[in-house]
Formats: structure tokens, C-alpha cells, sequence
């Protein structure tokens, strides 16, 4: 069986490498792939795949067992045949060992219009020119741009033009709030000032770019502990595409492939609902996954959350009596399976809202 597509879901070029867990990120992808497909692994998930692959195997959900146990992008020039799947088409961080020039070899396009859409004052301003609405924003190229605290509406959001799952964005409830942020924030880096908006939920909005053709994916809504997301949930009543589509499709015809998604709030009130862009993620996230799973196993309804646990192993975890069962269409899938290493699993709860409320008690029972 000749692979035609090589997967690299390591998402530590996009993140602080002091953040426990993130080195095992590259496992939940493993879902999405097809046995011919190859996937590159950190190593230190090699004590879970026997018991992952058991797993996926019980329940249906077809997967590569051609795994490279590094996630060193140096790999993917040993295939330059292949069609690659990362997590990121770049390198945000400027991390070390994470060569930009072989991203822009590999398709220039494709790599311009991911940083472009990655910088959020771009993103604000494309907004503005293609007619999509978005909350109130300030841009400022620096701190030393803004001149009066009191301007803003309060509370409010500081985020730095780039950041990748939420990494130093701060909510600011008063000026002194924010003056305390910028006072340890660097002098040479843009950063927006966003008014908070009083939203009733927030959705995500995933597109596919397939063959330069732009395809609509779904629409989940996001979960919400407080003001961290910590999962997603579908289907969705609300379906905003028209919201968001200008970008996407100014999106696809400058060269994007492949996944990447638009955060938007909804705000009701008693006579309208709109719906404001907050932000693109030109890059699969944290909804991709699941939701790539649930498509292979034509489920209909299902949340996904990320759960903590006092065991360090999946082999500690007997879920054979609530695993998902494609006759019932409900149960279990493991899909962020390598963090059970520091103590976090992400799970798929498929069924009814009320099956989905069953599975979690018995779940935190377990956990």
C-alpha cells in the first residue's frame, strides 16, 4: 500500500515550551488518518499505542499504523513526494529547528497567506475592508502608540497581535489593569485592544480548502468554563457562514489549503442575533479533531471535552462498557489520548445531549 500522505501534528513550534503536556499533542491526530497514511509521534507516546490502537480498533475508526517516532519537521524532506498534514503551515514561534524557508519552498502561497491571517490587526483590518463584522478593536503597532487608557471600553481584552491558543491574551477589567500588562510588555511587538462582547455562546466555523476549492466543514459551539475553552460541542443551530465567507474565500484564492477555522461570538438580544467575527485560526485547532473523527464515524451529535484524571497511563482507564458503539451511534473516543502521560485525556461523547450527560458522570467517576 503506497502512502500518499504524511502527518505531523506536533504543535510545540507554536507554543511555550514550558507548558506541561504540549510535547504530546502530535498523538490526536491519529484519528484522522488513514492506514496508508504515514504520522510522525513524539516518542514518548510509544508506552500508549498499543493500547490507543486496541482501542480505535474496537470501535471501527480506521487509522495509520506507520508511525515515525519523531516529530522533527527535518523528517518530511525524506518525502518530498507526499502530501503533508501539519498542525501549522509555519513557524509563528520562530522556534529553533523550525526552518521558514523550507515552508516557503515547499508552497510560498500557502505559507504567505497563513502569516498574514495569523497576525490579528491584519485579520481586523481585512475584516473591515470586506465588510465582516467584528467587536470593537483597537490596533496599535506598539504600546508606545496608545496614549490614554481611559479610551477604551471596559472590561476589555489585551492580545498580542500573534498568539496561539489564547497565549497572552488577558481580559482587563479597569485601566489600571491594563496598565499593569503593558507595563511588562515588550516595546517592539503590535497588539489590539479589544472591547469584550456580551455573547450568549461562541461558535466555531471549520473550512476545508481542497484542490483550491473551498469547502464548508461544521459549525460547533464552543465550551466554555469561565472565560477557558475546554471543549466543543455539535451540531449547532446557529450556522453563520455568511458571517465569515468574504475572508475565507479571500482566504482560498490567495493560495490556503487545507483546515483552518473562524472563533465568533453570538449576541442575542430580544429583537436580533448577530454574530462577530473575533478571530481565524489559519491552522486545524482544538475542534478539528473531534470533528474529523465524527465524520469517519458518522456521528451525529457529540461534545468533546477535556477531562483531568489522577492516572498517568491508559492502561489504568477500563471504558469497554461505554466505548462508542457504531450500532447505537453513542459512547466514547479517546482523541487527545497522549496527555494521560501528564494527566488530561480529551474524550468524544457521542449521543444525545442527554446520553452525553450520562457518559460524562461516569467518566468523572472514572477519571
Amino acid at each position: 500500500m503506497t502512502p500518499h500522505r504524511i502527518f505531523n501534528h506536533d504543535i510545540m513550534v507554536c507554543t511555550h515550551e514550558s507548558v506541561i503536556g504540549n510535547h504530546l499533542y502530535s498523538g490526536r491526530v491519529l484519528g484522522l488518518t488513514d492506514p496508508n497514511d504515514i504520522i510522525q509521534l513524539h516518542p514518548d507516546l510509544k508506552s500508549q499505542w498499543d493500547t490507543i490502537t486496541e482501542h480505535y480498533g474496537r470501535i471501527g475508526l480506521s487509522h495509520s499504523k506507520n508511525v515515525i517516532w519523531d516529530v522533527s519537521l527535518r523528517v518530511l524532506e525524506d518525502y518530498p513526494n507526499l502530501e503533508i498534514s501539519l498542525f501549522f503551515f509555519g513557524n509563528p514561534g520562530n522556534k529553533v529547528g523550525c526552518d521558514e524557508d523550507w515552508f516557503r519552498r515547499v508552497d510560498s502561497d500557502w505559507l504567505n497567506v497563513v502569516k498574514f491571517i495569523n497576525c490579528k490587526n491584519n485579520f481586523i483590518h481585512l475584516a473591515h475592508q470586506l465588510g465582516v463584522s467584528v467587536p470593537l478593536t483597537f490596533c496599535f503597532e506598539n504600546k508606545a502608540a496608545i496614549k490614554d487608557l481611559s479610551e477604551f471600553s471596559y472590561p476589555c481584552y489585551f492580545k498580542p497581535t500573534i498568539s496561539v491558543d489564547g497565549a497572552g491574551i488577558r481580559r482587563c477589567e479597569n485601566p489600571q489593569q491594563l496598565s499593569q500588562i503593558l507595563t511588562t510588555f515588550p516595546n517592539t511587538i503590535s497588539l489590539q485592544i479589544q472591547v469584550e462582547v456580551t455573547a450568549s455562546s461562541f461558535l466555531n466555523l471549520q473550512y476545508c480548502v481542497v484542490a483550491s476549492k473551498l469547502q464548508r466543514l461544521v459549525v460547533t459551539s464552543q465550551l466554555l468554563d469561565g472565560y477557558t475553552h475546554i471543549g466543543n460541542c455539535y451540531p449547532s443551530k446557529h450556522q453563520p457562514w455568511d458571517t465569515v465567507e468574504p475572508i475565507a474565500e479571500w482566504m482560498t484564492q490567495r493560495g490556503m489549503k487545507q483546515v483552518f477555522a473562524f472563533d465568533v461570538a453570538v449576541v442575542e438580544d430580544a429583537t436580533q442575533t448577530r454574530y462577530l467575527a473575533i478571530e481565524c485560526n489559519p491552522r486545524f485547532n482544538g475542534a478539528s479533531y473531534p470533528t474529523g473523527i465524527a465524520k469517519k464515524l458518522n456521528i451525529t451529535s457529540w461534545s468533546c471535552e477535556t477531562f483531568k484524571t489522577r492516572y498517568c497511563s491508559l492502561e489504568n482507564l477500563d471504558f469497554s462498557d461505554i466505548e462508542f458503539n457504531p450500532k447505537s451511534n453513542t459512547g466514547i473516543v479517546l482523541v487527545n489520548w497522549g496527555t494521560i502521560l501528564v494527566g488530561k485525556i480529551s474524550i468524544l461523547l457521542a449521543g444525545t445531549v442527554q446520553k452525553q450527560n450520562e457518559l460524562r458522570s461516569i467518566l468523572k467517576q472514572r477519571l
